[in-house]
């Protein structure tokens, strides 16, 4: 199984908007992240994992040609609102693409996005998302591979991380339930959400994502959805060599 980080950053994206700190400035192509996604390559599909903004950027940056599932973490713009971009991916399938979420992720977006649900009699053709919405509360048979949801707490509400084989992917982490914990034993690798060094009340902070790592004990650790203020190299110069900061369009082999 094979996983592609798509993208790495925060919901602000680095370089940000207006800002000329050394992040900003980096000339260090790990430095520069799109929204946090990734891809993984399953036994039998392709897996995106959020539709995030820059999609289309991401899929043509990674040569991604095919997805055949997405599985939502939450309904935040950063992870949600590149969904229109899954046309081309329906289109390229001629079928609609099975999507997985909690019920109050999938309830949003059928709200949000109204118009990619409504046109039952395909007289929009190809032209819009073809999307087929389907709840995950247990592990799930997916592209030849076992999706288990893993709710995580970001901030005051509860969402979804995901478990395939070795590999746990949280983002938009805050604290993990306890009650999660039992489900992300014996991982090879967890990507985790690290978004800056200062403590922040929706996502971990650097420390913080340390603390659970090491709580959790993976075999290896990679950080995403970082902020501007994580550079790659000094950051990792300080860190522990079992973890290590994701970049856009890393990818990295993982056991099923």
């Amino acid at each position: 199984m094979r996983l592609t980080f798509l993208g790495t950053g925060t919901s602000y994206g680095v370089p940000m908007i207006g800002c000329d700190c050394p992040v900003c400035r980096s000339e260090d192509p790990r430095d520069k992240r799109t929204r946090a996604s990734a891809l993984v390559k399953a036994p039998s599909g392709n897996i995106l994992i959020d539709t995030a903004t820059e999609l289309r950027e991401q899929a043509l940056q990674n040569n991604v040609t095919r997805i055949d599932a997405i599985l939502f973490t939450h309904t935040h713009a950063d992870h949600l609102h590149g969904i229109d971009d899954v046309r081309r991916f329906s289109g390229l399938r001629r079928k609609p693409i099975p999507a997985y979420g909690d019920a109050e992720t999938l309830a949003y977006i059928v709200r949000s996005h109204g118009y990619i649900f409504s046109d039952p009699d395909f007289r929009l053709g190809w032209g819009i998302p073809r999307i087929e919405m389907n709840e995950i509360t247990e592990p799930t048979a997916i592209c030849g591979a076992t999706v288990i949801p893993v709710p995580i707490r970001h901030g005051e509400r509860t969402i979804l991380g995901y478990r395939i084989g070795g590999l746990a992917y949280l983002t938009d982490c805050s604290a993990i339930p306890e009650t999660s914990v039992p489900l992300l034993q014996d991982l090879d690798t967890l990507v985790l959400d690290a978004l800056r060094r200062r403590p922040h009340p929706t996502h971990f902070s650097l420390s913080e994502a340390v603390d659970a790592i090491e709580r959790l004990k993976p075999r290896r650790a990679y950080l995403t959805h970082m902020a501007h203020d994580l550079a790659q190299t000094q950051t990792e110069a300080a860190l522990p060599e079992h973890i290590r900061l994701a970049y856009d369009g890393l990818e990295i082999e993982v056991p099923d």
